[in-house]
């Protein structure tokens, strides 16, 4: 009997894909992750140390401490036993990346590194692409010479990401959705993206990319707008804060949490070949629905606390996004565990708990900076 095509044979089981991924637990590998100290750089470094792996991170040179989403998992070098290693450097410095390449010897590279808030990238459009594109590319370039001097392989991540989806043109947006990018960062990151694309077709590199939905936690930027609403609750509810001003609330967004989609960056990386992934939940919900909920778990009406600001809005703006994550489902087997009440939940529970300490220090004569940057 002719054995059936490749294309006709039977989908693994997602049994048979998590029992894969066991076996290719990390004890004895290297990973080299840009953008460690990031919100989802942290929980990769996480997730990574907890399956065996030296994890290697490259941070910039700053006069203050940036690493405190990392500090927890960090050992002082003079100790013996640490699994995390930090390096200086720059995703605009080739060079560096070369030497790093050279010196750390990883089998895996996740690219995390990014000027990452879109509202920003218009008011930094060179600087934006600078680190978001040419970073990407430079970085590749780097993997491509180290492997062909050494003969190893690297398998490299790219994140990707919604906003490449801009003005979208197919809901839900999924793996073959054209791209429709509305700001300087939506752009970079199309740049990126196709980088990589040729690079694993021009040279064979096994090279993914992960096009991740919006994706939050208590480690999220408080100038991104969910954990903007989360603080503010925290701080209202502690009697530090009277409102927040917020952009457009009647944005679509596909809402996750950062902890469940690192696990999908590495899944992807332990494939025998190559392949992009849309990451998400597959449902969308308002910025006035989670801010909604966010306040709503403090016991708290939203109406009376939120302002509409103009200055929040963006020269091109992102209505709709919603992503559709059957083919990690169906290929990897994976699905988000958190939901997005789960998520807003847990983010305010964290923020109420920081509004908790600045009450209790600003009580006891301390001098707080309130929500406007001034000391109260």
């Amino acid at each position: 009997m002719a054995k059936k095509s490749a294309s006709k044979a039977k989908a693994p089981t997602r049994e048979e894909v998590q029992k894969k991924l066991k076996a290719r637990d990390g004890v004895g590998k290297r990973a080299l992750i840009t953008g460690i100290t990031g919100q989802d750089g942290s929980y990769l470094a996480e997730f990574l140390i907890s399956k065996g792996y030296e994890v290697h991170g490259i941070v910039r040179r700053s006069s203050s401490f940036n690493t405190g989403r990392i500090d927890h998992i960090y050992l002082d070098p003079h100790v013996k036993g640490g699994k995390l290693k930090l390096h200086y450097g720059d995703l605009c410095d080739s060079n560096v990346l070369g030497k790093l390449m050279r010196t750390v010897h990883p089998q895996e590279v996740y690219n995390l590194g990014a000027q990452s808030h879109v509202r920003v990238s218009f008011d930094m459009p060179v600087f934006t692409a600078d680190i978001v594109a040419m970073g990407a590319l430079k970085l590749l370039e780097a993997i491509r010479e180290y492997q062909t001097e050494t003969g190893k392989q690297v398998r490299y991540y790219q994140a990707s990401s919604s906003e490449q989806y801009g003005k979208v043109l197919e809901v839900p947006q999924k793996e073959t959705t054209p791209f429709y990018p509305r700001s300087p960062y939506a752009c970079a990151k199309v740049m990126a993206h196709w980088a990589t694309v040729n690079y694993r077709e021009s040279y064979n590199m096994h090279a993914s990319c992960g096009i991740l939905f919006n994706h939050e936690s208590p480690r999220r930027g408080e100038t991104f707008v969910t954990r903007k609403i989360t603080r503010a609750v925290g701080r209202i509810k502690m009697g530090l804060q009277d409102k927040v001003f917020l952009g457009n609330l009647d944005s679509k967004r596909d809402w996750g949490f950062a902890g469940d989609y690192v696990k999908m960056m590495w899944m992807m990386l332990q494939q025998d070949e190559a392949d992009d992934y849309v990451v998400a939940t597959g449902r969308t919900i308002t910025v006035r629905k989670f801010a909604e909920m966010a306040f709503e778990h403090a016991g708290l009406n939203f109406k009376k606390y939120v302002e509409f600001d103009p200055r929040y809005l963006r020269p091109a703006e992102v209505d709709l996004l919603l992503g559709d994550p059957a083919k990690a489902k169906k290929k990897l087997g994976w699905v988000p565990e958190t939901s997005v009440e789960e998520l807003a939940a847990m983010m305010v529970e964290h923020d109420l708990e920081l509004a908790r300490r600045e009450k209790t220090l600003r009580d006891a004569g301390h001098k707080l900076p309130d929500s406007s940057g001034h000391d109260q």
